[in-house]
């Protein structure tokens, strides 16, 4: 017998001594539980998925510098950046407060510690109404790769 942690562990018992040799370096098992993201939460519904969070916008001085995926920024296109997609991904954006909304294509990323889940380009923000206030709350329904028709 081993003594580990004020608990005495049989090494005829394999899979006991392997779950508390698990727990103490990793913490204790978790089987079944579904880890979310603590930036946002996400939601799947008949193959839709769904992405509630905050989102802020970009400044002016970025207009024409590159983005990520190489497209030159554009204040006035619609587009954005998010870390949780892949680039050229149409999304939906909605404003949770007053349930307007705009169609934003994914063409850059935030910084990795960003705990927002989009930066909006300003013609973007104007659309959802929110210039003014920096920062909001928003529903992002990602709609795929294709260009939606209008």
């Amino acid at each position: 017998m081993y003594r580990i942690c004020r608990k005495s562990i049989d090494i005829g018992k394999p899979v006991y001594f392997f779950l508390v040799c698990f727990s103490l370096l990793f913490g204790p098992p978790s089987f079944g539980q579904k880890k979310t993201s603590s930036k946002a939460s996400v939601a799947r519904s008949s193959n839709k998925r769904v992405i509630y969070g905050s989102a802020s916008f970009y400044h002016e001085k970025f207009d024409g510098r590159r983005t990520a995926s190489g497209e030159i920024f554009s204040s006035s296109k619609l587009t954005c950046a998010c870390n949780m997609l892949p680039f050229g991904t149409w999304v939906k954006v909605i404003n949770v407060r007053n349930g307007q909304s705009v169609v934003v294509k994914v063409n850059d990323r935030l910084h990795p510690n960003m705990r927002r889940i989009a930066d909006l380009s300003p013609a973007a923000a104007k659309k959802l109404n929110y210039k003014a206030a920096g920062l909001i709350r928003v529903k992002v329904e990602v709609i795929g790769r294709k260009k939606p028709k209008k």
